[in-house]
């Protein structure tokens, strides 16, 4: 009987030491104190003669505050693998968003929730297959291929102008209003295996996850869907990407009360293609990056007279990005340039329909001191120049903080976005 039990139990041991397994606790505590400061010039498309209220050609707003998630984001994760033998292995990712400053989470109502990432997978010689909530492919090249990636008052403006599309346009969702820019929930995925002599890449498709209702002409809407890919290569001090993605930021079917359709639909794309690049020289580093984004709308209207009436509406996003790294000691100097222009598509300007474009510049710099591999202080400072702010100003009008802008007279006559800078200045830790 005792051989028995020994025996059993050299199974069971065998069994769990063939299964290795290993779980992570990690984090970032980011907290600073920042400054952010805009200006907004008044405007007159108009061809009388207006004055500013009260003769004021400018009006702004400012902001002092202790910030968090300035150089790293914030945040509290879990992640571990167990093999499964025969080259296989399974993983889970589960990371939270945190504000440090307040110790609250980054989700609804301050709640710690697993918003940054959610995932579970399945990996081995042909890559990996991801399940669940994570980052998309053409959101890591504007990551990636920045010396300030996409936070702090120096992020990336074309990374700040892609998420206020995807706020305004859509299609958000009940976890971030930015949901198909920065990261999307209900996803697939499936990323090439490491050995591949430098090559890498991932596809990546996200369920709509609407209802289809048989009786509901137009059901189910794909508003919500997303589908991209991103291809690259890095060897030696060489890392050069290309992606691609199409988001639904709108699809609905007008329905009159009787469940009939009216014919007022609306389908709305917002396609991105982006390239970026970095070389390593080791006393320096340059990054690169080239993005367009197209805005591309179809509706219809029922017309008594000419039918059905078809309004297409397209808006184009074209912007890149220059920056440097320069380590000095244990500190790291960082120094960036990154600009979007917006073209409006439905005309060109006349002297009875003014300029519809509108563009945003932006500089950053920034110092970190690194007292240890998990422990820097960092002073960052960055300034934005808004042209033609009326036009798009909910979008374009990109700030280095949360003051906003004053913005009025919905492109007539009134103010516009038209400056803004801030700085940083704070410890991280990571752990």
């Amino acid at each position: 009987m005792k051989k028995t039990i020994l025996a059993a139990s050299l199974i069971i041991w065998a069994a769990g030491a063939s299964a290795q397994s290993s779980v992570t606790l990690f984090g970032v505590l980011d907290t600073g104190v920042s400054y952010y400061k805009t200006t907004s010039e008044f405007y007159n498309n108009t061809t009388r003669v207006i004055l500013p209220p009260a003769l004021a050609n400018e009006v702004g707003t400012h902001q002092t505050v202790l910030s968090n998630s300035n150089t790293l984001n914030s945040r509290l994760g879990f992640r571990g693998t167990e093999d499964l033998g025969g080259g296989l292995s399974a993983g889970f990712w589960l990371e939270s968003g945190l504000a440090t400053d307040s110790g609250l989470g980054n989700g609804p109502g301050g709640t710690i929730i697993f918003n940054r990432r959610s995932t579970v997978s399945l990996s081995g010689g042909f890559g990996e297959v991801r399940l669940g909530r994570d980052f998309t492919p053409t959101f890591w090249n504007d990551s990636i291929f920045s010396p300030f990636s996409t936070i702090g008052v120096a992020a990336n403006v074309i990374s700040t102008v892609g998420t206020n599309l995807a706020v305004v346009k859509g299609p958000g969702s009940a976890v971030a209003a930015s949901d198909n820019y920065l990261r999307t929930s209900n996803s697939i995925g499936y990323f090439l295996p490491p050995d591949l002599g430098g090559f890498y890449g991932q596809l990546q498709y996200a369920f709509p996850e609407n209802i289809s209702q048989s009786n509901v002409p137009g059901t189910p809407s794909n508003k919500g869907q997303f589908y991209g890919g991103r291809a690259g290569y890095a060897s030696g001090g060489l890392d050069v990407a290309v992606a691609y993605a199409v988001s639904d930021a709108a699809n609905t079917t007008g329905l009159n009360p009787a469940g009939l359709p009216t014919f007022i639909n609306l389908d709305e794309k917002i396609k991105t293609l982006n390239l970026g690049a970095s070389y390593n020289f080791q006393f320096l580093k340059v990054f690169g990056e080239f993005s367009q984004v197209k805005d591309e709308s179809r509706s219809t209207t029922p017309n008594p007279l000419l039918g059905l009436l078809v309004t297409r509406g397209s808006g184009k996003y074209t912007g890149g990005l220059l920056g440097i790294t320069v380590p000095v000691g244990p500190g790291l100097i960082k120094a960036a340039y990154s600009t979007v222009k917006f073209d409006n598509a439905s005309g060109s300007a006349t002297p009875f329909a003014p300029k519809r474009d509108a563009s945003v510049d932006k500089v950053g710099l920034g110092y970190e001191y690194n007292f240890s591999k998990r422990t820097a202080v960092y002073a960052t400072a960055a300034y934005i120049r808004v042209k033609d702010g009326q036009n798009n100003s909910s979008i374009m009008g990109a700030t280095t903080g949360t003051a906003p802008y004053i913005s009025t007279g919905a492109g007539v006559s009134g103010y516009a976005p038209s400056k803004s800078t801030g700085y940083d200045f704070g410890i991280r830790h990571s752990f």
